[in-house]
């Protein structure tokens, strides 16, 4: 694909961002500059003695084909200290930025304490980058008394800007999870009249190059920036990573090959990779990096974190004209209730049947991407039952076994986090999902989008007297999960921005929930 944009063009896309000026040449950099660290720091997948610290190294503009050529490899520093003001240095050392890792840094530390706050930097090209606050995870054998969480998913850059990433800094989490979609590898359709916060100013991602711009451009953004500064990350990723409704190595487009389709995803994974604090994951099965892993936060919390994606069976009753693309279904589809097939992979059932069974934690917080409570909706002509493919309505039999695994381990305080669905959901999951008479299992608290489109408010709003296990549900504000955990309780609020396309938007609690310990019940607050 022909990428055509000037410099011009693409300096005019950073407006309002953390533009500066370039990189002159190697080790030098025009006065006042700090444009070797325009992606801002981060930190991620904590562990009790360590933590991941991430930067990307660059010169602007962005746009693949001007950027400003950097050398193969750029010697970076990096300090860890006990204070922001780095009195107290505990470790410090040199890694390479590599172009042929697009300049990013992943540093994996080891070594320190356990269960406490810690301050880095980095320092390359002359120039010393800013300094983000990372934690370390008590010992799973820690009394925990409390941890501050905050859940995200669905930041699409055109439809808004990113002000809920500034006000979840402002609460400073203990941890940030992000259930999926950190950026979009779309475009909003021509002649659609929903109007446009930023242009992508791109074609669609289908390359390495188009997934690194992406997130480069997603990473200028000062208020995302500010919340990785702030708060360690521990992130999944859904569809749009890599194409809007993809399953396992199927695309959506019927004319794509398998083979083909890997390759793309191939590239979306290296540069989810190379742009996100993880950890160099392990290569799965299948030959490609496997990110669903285990965190425990001391006694209090096991957080299992999921891919919904890679594993998946393909979309339900693919046929003309959706193919692979998530769709309304009819019932009647044999592929919904087909035992045979998976959303996890089984693989991955396996891993999180293990580890609920084993889990010893007060808590266990469940982090995926996608909606598991059923939603049932009337076919408007017939009266027929339908279900939409793309998210465990898809996949009905899995959903049976994660809700039966979940009840047979016995694991202390189940709650299912999720995302995707661009709207705020507080659900029961019950024994037979669609059968409130049955047992009640666990609840599942849905975040809304950063500032994607949400579905149809009156359309749902409809058919939620067909489906009294849905609890609560908005799809008319952007916003985020905010949770307080206590040996005791956890308190959810869902947290509203005022305007996505306001740089000054103010957040406020939409809804809030209690659930006390060793009851699945929701209570309103």
């Amino acid at each position: 694909m022909t990428h055509e944009i000037n410099r011009r063009q693409a300096l005019r896309l950073l407006a309002g961002a953390a533009a500066a000026p370039l990189i002159l040449r190697y080790g030098s950099a025009l006065a006042g500059s700090t444009n070797t660290f325009p992606f801002g720091i981060a930190s991620g997948d904590p562990w009790p003695d360590g933590f991941v610290i991430w930067t990307r190294l660059s010169s602007l503009p962005l746009y693949p084909g001007n950027e400003r050529e950097l050398p193969a490899s750029i010697p970076v520093d990096w300090e860890v200290a006990l204070d922001e003001s780095f009195r107290t240095l505990v470790q410090r050392g040199r890694t390479q930025a590599l172009r042929q890792n697009a300049h990013a840094v992943h540093v994996e530390l080891h070594g320190l304490q356990p269960g406490r706050e810690y301050w880095y930097r980095f320092i390359a090209l002359g120039e010393r980058g800013p300094t983000g606050r990372a934690l370390t995870l008590p010992t799973p054998d820690t009394r925990v008394d409390k941890l501050r969480l905050a859940v995200a998913s669905c930041a699409q850059w055109e439809r808004g800007l990113f002000s809920a990433y500034r006000h979840m800094a402002a609460e400073r989490p203990d941890l940030v999870l992000f259930v999926g979609d950190y950026i979009y590898e779309n475009n909003t359709e021509p002649g659609s009249t929903q109007p446009i916060a930023r242009p992508y100013g791109a074609p669609e991602a289908t390359d390495l190059a188009g997934y690194r711009y992406r997130y480069a451009l997603h990473k200028t953004d000062p208020d995302l920036q500010a919340l990785h500064a702030v708060s360690p990350w521990i992130a999944t990723w859904d569809d749009h990573e890599v194409l809007d409704d993809y399953s396992g190595v199927w695309s959506t487009d019927p004319n794509v090959s398998v083979e083909q389709f890997q390759q793309r995803r191939a590239a979306a994974y290296q540069a989810f990779l190379e742009n996100m604090p993880l950890r160099r994951p392990p290569i799965g099965s299948n030959g490609s990096p496997q990110i669903y892993r285990q965190f425990r936060y001391g006694d209090l919390a096991g957080i299992p974190v999921l891919d919904g994606r890679q594993y998946r069976s393909r979309q339900p009753c693919v046929a003309p004209p959706h193919f692979g693309k998530g769709h309304m279904e009819l019932s009647t589809c044999k592929d919904l209730g087909d035992p045979t097939r998976t959303l996890l992979g089984f693989e991955q059932e396996r891993w999180l049947y293990d580890n609920l069974r084993t889990s010893k934690s007060r808590w266990n917080l469940l982090a995926q991407d996608l909606l598991v409570a059923p939603l049932r909706a009337h076919k408007p002509d017939t009266g027929e039952d339908r279900y939409w493919t793309d998210n465990w309505d898809g996949f009905q039999a899995g959903r049976l076994r994660l809700i039966e695994n979940i009840r047979d381990s016995r694991v202390a305080n189940p709650v299912i986090l999720s995302g995707d669905y661009h709207s705020f959901w507080a659900n029961h999951l019950y024994e037979r999902p669609e059968d409130p008479d049955s047992k009640l299992v666990a609840p599942e608290f849905v975040g809304t989008s950063i500032t994607s489109n949400g579905p149809s408010y009156t359309a749902i709003q409809s058919v939620l007297p067909d489906n009294p296990q849905i609890r609560f549900f908005d799809s008319r504000v952007r916003g985020y999960l905010s949770l307080d955990l206590t040996p005791q309780r956890l308190e959810v609020r869902m947290q509203a921005i005022s305007d996505r396309m306001d740089p000054k938007a103010t957040v406020s609690t939409l809804k809030g929930f209690v659930l006390e310990s060793g009851s699945p019940q929701l209570n309103e607050v």
